[in-house]
């Protein structure tokens, strides 16, 4: 009898184990798996299989581990010998936006397929999952915040247990999540990157949309690879599974496509955009709201494999072209820190879309716009897919960091970013920047408020450094992320995200009456100061009529005046 009992739980321990059945599947496609399910899930596929292993590799917001899964064909699962190896590592992330669940599921049947030989994992590619990266937000379950979506009966919260959105969070690093995001990537340091979500806005006949890393971003070697052998190989994937993939849709003032569409601009915030400055062929996949979510998540699945059978035959020029692309950026000189779209270069993609309609509105009684599922059409619309620098700078032997800006050294040293101390107090002659103009969002985005327009002079000074201060070589892989970090045009810089706004502020001052008599003085002694004024005067009357302004200009250009006010505290060795 005991014989029997062990049979049979050894039966259902391998019946659960290989995963018979996800909640999605199990409900006809109108379930997301819960938390729970999902990491019992993997735990369950890892037991079962020497080719899976769960790891949990660091801390979240909501106080538990981020889990991490790693599929590899020879039950191996250290990246550092998967790259010796020449096989090609793919990351994907799922739940970053757990109301958005699509990838959590899709994984999962995936991992599932993997393991019980219903698709076959190239021997030349590993995988490292993220089964759900807003933890929090998946915990905060609920039926009714995705009022655009189709599905599924429930799902998770977009803000984490900060209420953050986490894919604006990639450099400014406000989560845990984000901290530990950085740890994994870094360790696995992946060929390609895939983000799963769900889009909002239009309604259109598509599935699934394709949010591609901007080619111009990886330079012209990989950009090209990526916009002419890759991605188009994923395409024709994607058409012999039965789903039109085209790019992301994104009307942005540009209503049905009157003037076509633009290449997404997706700048470090953004996950493909940061996993882009590490030389990763990044990707962000969008379903359609209102697609059923079995549609959603099958087609999900689908393009992960599409990645996987893609990468597989195209491993050696993929991983060759990314070692050039990381080598080329240690001695690329110049770097671009903002871009614009060039019209004068264009694809053609078929569009399939629905006609726009109006009628009355039972809610408001007024006109309402709708999108007639009864008038579809199709056709072909430009695509703008070329971007140029609007801001480039040139790259300096090395930046100086003043060890009292701690947050900022520990998110580069994060993100792989060697760093020199200063061994003993010395005087250096650098170029400093002085902030002339910025401006700062009115109300608070994702925590902060925002800086932007930034404009900047540059000067040459010798500043007195402290034994301790940080030295950044610039002579690292990682180049192109420090230089969009530390340069403050940088579109989302830490200048950008308010890390060195205490420069802004003036910290000492002086009383009119008593500064009357000092300002006296050094007019008398400083001519050029003296005729520096007189000149304002006579340019600006409405100057030249307000006391206190003149006595601020004054004391600005004398040696009273702070020289940390508005002086980026970022230094270069030119």
């Amino acid at each position: 009898m005991k014989l029997i009992v062990s049979i049979i739980s050894v039966l259902l321990c391998f019946l659960h184990s290989s995963g018979q059945q996800t909640a999605f599947e199990k409900s006809g496609g109108k379930k997301t798996a819960t938390y729970a399910e999902v990491v019992e899930w993997y735990k369950q596929l890892d037991k079962s299989s020497p080719r899976i292993l769960v790891k949990e590799t660091g801390t979240t917001d909501a106080g538990y581990p981020l889990q991490l899964v790693l599929v590899s064909n020879d039950g191996k699962f250290n990246p550092t010998v998967w790259h010796r190896q020449k096989k090609v590592v793919i990351l994907i992330n799922n739940g970053i936006h757990p109301g958005e669940p699509d990838g959590i599921d899709a994984s999962m049947m995936l991992v599932r397929d993997i393991k019980t030989g219903k698709i076959k994992l190239p021997d030349n590619v590993t995988l490292g999952i993220i089964p759900v990266y807003n933890i929090g937000g998946c915990l905060n379950r609920n039926s009714s915040t995705r009022v655009n979506q189709n599905g599924p009966e429930e799902y998770g919260f977009r803000g984490n247990s900060q209420n953050l959105d986490l894919n604006r969070d990639f450099t400014k690093c406000d989560s845990k999540e984000a901290k530990t995001f950085a740890q994994i990537f870094h360790y696995l340091n992946p060929d390609i990157f895939l983000d799963t979500h769900v889009s909002d806005g239009a309604d259109y006949q598509h599935t699934m949309t394709l949010i591609t890393t901007q080619y111009d971003k990886l330079g012209t070697i990989a950009g090209n690879w990526l916009k002419k052998q890759f991605e188009p190989a994923v395409y024709n994937e994607m058409s012999a599974k039965g789903w039109d993939l085209i790019p992301y849709v994104d009307f942005s003032n540009n209503e049905f496509f009157t003037k076509g569409m633009t290449m997404f601009y997706e700048t470090p915030r953004y996950s493909s955009g940061y996993a882009a400055l590490f030389n990763t062929f990044s990707f962000i996949s969008e379903t359609h709201m209102l697609k059923t979510f079995s549609q959603r998540v099958k087609s999900t699945y689908d393009l992960e494999l599409s990645f996987i059978n893609t990468a597989s035959k195209k491993a050696g020029e993929l991983i060759a072209t990314r070692e050039n692309a990381r080598e080329s950026a240690m001695h690329q000189t110049m770097f671009p820190l903002k871009w614009q779209v060039d019209t004068t270069y264009f694809s053609e993609i078929t569009f399939k879309g629905y006609e726009a309609d109006s009628s009355m509105s039972e809610a408001t009684g007024l006109q309402k716009m709708f999108y007639n599922h009864a008038k579809p059409y199709t056709k072909k619309i430009k695509f703008y897919y070329t971007y140029v620098p609007s801001i480039q700078v040139q790259k300096p032997l090395a930046y100086i960091i003043p060890q009292g800006w701690q947050a900022v050294v520990d998110l580069l040293e994060l993100n792989g970013v060697a760093i020199k101390r200063i061994s003993s107090d010395t005087d250096i002659t650098v170029t400093t920047y002085h902030i002339d103009e910025y401006k700062s969002y009115d109300k608070p985005y994702e925590k902060h408020h925002k800086n932007y327009a930034v404009k900047i002079s540059a000067d040459r000074q010798q500043i007195h450094f402290l034994k301790g201060d940080c030295l950044v070589e610039m002579n690292q892989p990682v180049n192109r992320y420090i230089i969009e970090m530390l340069e403050p045009n940088g579109d989302d810089s830490f200048f950008a995200w308010n890390f060195f706004d205490a420069i802004l502020q003036q910290k000492e001052g002086y009383s009119d009456y008593r500064w009357e008599d000092v300002a006296t003085e050094i007019l008398s002694k400083d001519l050029a100061l003296k005729q520096k004024l007189d000149n304002k005067k006579k340019a600006d009357p409405k100057f030249a009529a307000d006391a206190s302004a003149i006595l601020d200009f004054i004391y600005k250009n004398s040696s009273w005046y702070e020289k940390a006010h508005l002086r980026y505290p970022v230094f270069r060795i030119d």
